[in-house]
Protein backbone atom coordinates (compact mmCIF):
# COMPACT_ATOMS: atom_id res chain seq x y z
CA UNK A 1 0.00 0.00 0.00
CA UNK A 2 1.47 3.38 -1.18
CA UNK A 3 2.44 5.57 1.99
CA UNK A 4 1.42 9.38 1.04
CA UNK A 5 2.30 12.23 3.81
CA UNK A 6 -0.19 14.82 3.54
CA UNK A 7 1.21 18.35 5.08
CA UNK A 8 -1.32 21.43 5.25
CA UNK A 9 -2.27 23.83 7.77
CA UNK A 10 -5.92 23.86 7.62
CA UNK A 11 -7.28 20.21 9.27
CA UNK A 12 -10.32 20.24 7.10
CA UNK A 13 -7.64 19.96 3.85
CA UNK A 14 -6.22 17.00 5.86
CA UNK A 15 -8.97 15.33 6.70
CA UNK A 16 -10.76 15.79 2.88
CA UNK A 17 -7.30 14.38 1.59
CA UNK A 18 -6.54 11.51 4.08
CA UNK A 19 -10.79 10.39 3.87
CA UNK A 20 -9.98 10.65 -0.13
CA UNK A 21 -6.93 8.93 0.11
CA UNK A 22 -7.60 6.19 2.49
CA UNK A 23 -10.86 5.51 0.53
CA UNK A 24 -8.42 4.91 -2.44
CA UNK A 25 -5.88 2.36 -1.14
CA UNK A 26 -2.88 4.72 0.27
CA UNK A 27 -1.69 4.60 4.09
CA UNK A 28 -2.02 8.20 5.30
CA UNK A 29 0.97 10.08 7.48
CA UNK A 30 -0.21 14.11 7.81
CA UNK A 31 1.43 16.62 9.10
CA UNK A 32 0.37 20.57 10.14
CA UNK A 33 3.48 22.48 9.15
CA UNK A 34 6.43 22.17 6.94
CA UNK A 35 8.78 21.72 10.24
CA UNK A 36 6.45 18.30 11.40
CA UNK A 37 6.09 17.65 8.06
CA UNK A 38 9.93 17.30 6.96
CA UNK A 39 10.33 15.22 10.48
CA UNK A 40 7.91 12.61 9.17
CA UNK A 41 9.02 12.35 5.44
CA UNK A 42 12.76 11.55 7.44
CA UNK A 43 10.77 9.06 9.61
CA UNK A 44 7.87 7.69 7.48
CA UNK A 45 9.56 8.22 3.96
CA UNK A 46 6.49 8.47 2.10
CA UNK A 47 6.00 7.24 -1.48
CA UNK A 48 4.23 10.52 -2.41
CA UNK A 49 4.49 14.06 -0.04
CA UNK A 50 1.44 16.62 -1.15
CA UNK A 51 1.84 20.36 0.88
CA UNK A 52 0.51 23.07 0.86
CA UNK A 53 2.86 26.25 -0.10
CA UNK A 54 1.76 28.59 2.46
CA UNK A 55 2.20 27.60 6.04
CA UNK A 56 3.91 28.37 9.43
CA UNK A 57 6.74 27.31 11.14
CA UNK A 58 8.42 26.33 7.14
CA UNK A 59 6.68 27.26 3.99
CA UNK A 60 6.30 24.45 1.25
CA UNK A 61 8.98 25.86 -0.45
CA UNK A 62 11.50 25.66 1.91
CA UNK A 63 10.12 22.38 2.96
CA UNK A 64 10.35 20.99 -0.82
CA UNK A 65 13.91 22.20 -1.44
CA UNK A 66 15.04 20.28 1.67
CA UNK A 67 13.34 16.92 0.66
CA UNK A 68 14.63 17.38 -2.40
CA UNK A 69 18.20 17.67 -1.31
CA UNK A 70 17.59 14.90 1.52
CA UNK A 71 15.94 12.53 -1.37
CA UNK A 72 16.45 14.01 -5.14
CA UNK A 73 13.95 11.24 -6.19
CA UNK A 74 11.34 12.02 -3.95
CA UNK A 75 7.63 12.63 -5.16
CA UNK A 76 5.87 15.71 -4.68
CA UNK A 77 2.51 17.49 -5.09
CA UNK A 78 2.12 21.32 -4.33
CA UNK A 79 -1.27 23.05 -3.58
CA UNK A 80 -1.21 26.83 -2.71
CA UNK A 81 -4.52 29.08 -2.60
CA UNK A 82 -2.18 32.05 -2.35
CA UNK A 83 -0.99 34.31 -0.22
CA UNK A 84 0.50 37.50 -0.62
CA UNK A 85 1.12 36.58 -4.39
CA UNK A 86 -1.41 35.02 -6.86
CA UNK A 87 -0.97 31.27 -5.87
CA UNK A 88 0.04 30.50 -9.60
CA UNK A 89 3.78 32.36 -8.69
CA UNK A 90 3.76 29.79 -5.76
CA UNK A 91 2.95 27.14 -8.07
CA UNK A 92 5.58 27.83 -10.50
CA UNK A 93 8.34 28.31 -7.88
CA UNK A 94 7.15 24.85 -6.34
CA UNK A 95 7.47 23.08 -10.20
CA UNK A 96 10.75 24.60 -10.14
CA UNK A 97 12.04 23.34 -6.81
CA UNK A 98 10.92 19.76 -7.63
CA UNK A 99 7.48 19.51 -7.20
CA UNK A 100 6.26 16.88 -10.40
CA UNK A 101 2.96 18.69 -10.18
CA UNK A 102 0.99 21.46 -8.66
CA UNK A 103 -2.60 22.77 -8.12
CA UNK A 104 -4.24 25.89 -6.59
CA UNK A 105 -6.99 25.25 -4.06
CA UNK A 106 -10.13 24.84 -3.90
CA UNK A 107 -9.08 20.92 -4.85
CA UNK A 108 -10.36 19.45 -7.44
CA UNK A 109 -11.03 15.88 -5.71
CA UNK A 110 -10.58 13.83 -8.97
CA UNK A 111 -8.15 15.85 -10.58
CA UNK A 112 -5.84 15.25 -7.82
CA UNK A 113 -6.23 11.62 -7.10
CA UNK A 114 -5.54 11.17 -11.06
CA UNK A 115 -1.94 13.31 -10.26
CA UNK A 116 -1.82 10.78 -7.22
CA UNK A 117 -2.16 7.78 -9.46
CA UNK A 118 0.48 9.44 -12.26
CA UNK A 119 3.36 10.22 -9.47
CA UNK A 120 3.01 6.83 -8.42
CA UNK A 121 2.75 4.51 -11.66
CA UNK A 122 6.33 6.58 -12.71
CA UNK A 123 8.10 4.14 -10.39
CA UNK A 124 9.35 3.37 -7.44
CA UNK A 125 11.27 5.62 -4.58
CA UNK A 126 14.84 4.72 -4.65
Amino acid sequence: MPKVLIIDDEASIRIMLSTLLEKNGYSIVTAENGAQGFNLFKTHLPDLTITDLIMPEKEGLELIREIKTLDPEAKIIAMSGGGTAQPDTYLKLAARFGAQRTFSKPINTERLLSFVQEALAQGNRI
